[in-house]
């Protein structure tokens, strides 16, 4: 336990950005299993939808610093190309 005024505070701003930086985590691949079962079922047009949003999801997280840039720049190629693919 931090016995410091600033560590108590620290430890509060982590638990805080812990838990914002995991549910932004979790939108952004809920968002990408969406989009892997709309190209499983072949539907192009919802898949284009939701890659705009995932996209922007992923790069919201590079952005705040929760993954690094080439990380998000990577899925979001990938995923592209899944899409294209249809």
């Amino acid at each position: 336990m931090p016995h410091h005024k600033s560590s108590k505070k620290r430890v509060r701003q982590t638990e805080t950005r812990t838990f914002r930086n995991k549910v932004r985590t979790t939108n952004a691949r809920t968002s990408e299993k969406k989009l892997r079962t709309f190209t499983t079922a072949g539907d192009k047009e919802n898949a284009s939808k939701q890659l705009i949003l995932t996209q922007s999801l992923y790069a919201k997280l590079a952005k705040h610093g929760v993954i690094k840039a080439n990380t998000a720049a990577r899925k979001t190629s990938r995923l592209t190309k899944l899409v294209a693919s249809l």
